[in-house]
């Protein structure tokens, strides 16, 4: 009689549990807002999200919501790339290419030219340069951003060819 009483107090208990283990989940969900370029970097863009790995820096892809071929993800929120995005406002400033501003910095990754923007203690966001569309890679966590750019350079230079983004 007492594993009888034992048993409807556990069932209400696990009921809790599966309905809160059921919505903690959609709470992982990464979501990127998705870039409207023109019809030529649409086709770029949906070229470069059949090029792109299914790994990068050992994250699995996870593409964020809502579904788009402008928009890829790698371990949730960790790891969000946009294609398609205007340019950046310091990708022209003088500052940035002189070395004087102290949160962003060009450089390049096996062939990809990048503005790198730091956006917060542990993010950075790294924004394609000198490509036919912009390409905008946000890295979270303190992750080292390394080999995540390594990772991208294959399909971004197969799918977005080098020139000036209009």
């Amino acid at each position: 009689m007492n594993s009888f009483r034992h048993r409807h107090a556990v069932l209400p208990a696990l009921a809790v549990l599966i309905t809160v283990a059921g919505c903690s989940s959609a709470d992982d969900d990464a979501s990127a807002a998705v870039p409207s370029p023109d019809a030529k970097v649409t086709e770029l863009c949906q070229n470069l999200d059949k090029a792109l790995p299914a790994k990068v820096d050992g994250e699995s892809r996870d593409d964020p919501e809502p579904a788009s071929p402008l928009t890829a993800g790698w371990g949730g929120e960790a790891i969000i790339l946009r294609c398609g995005v205007e340019r950046p406002p310091k990708m022209v400033d003088p500052k940035v290419a002189d070395g004087h501003d102290p949160d962003a910095m060009p450089g390049g990754v096996n062939g990809v030219d990048w503005l790198m923007e730091r956006q917060g203690d542990d993010t950075y966001r790294f924004t394609t340069a000198n490509r036919e569309a912009y390409v905008e890679v946000s890295v979270t966590d303190g992750r080292d951003s390394t080999g995540v750019l390594i990772d991208l350079a294959p399909g971004i230079k197969k799918a977005i060819p080098k020139g000036i983004a209009s």
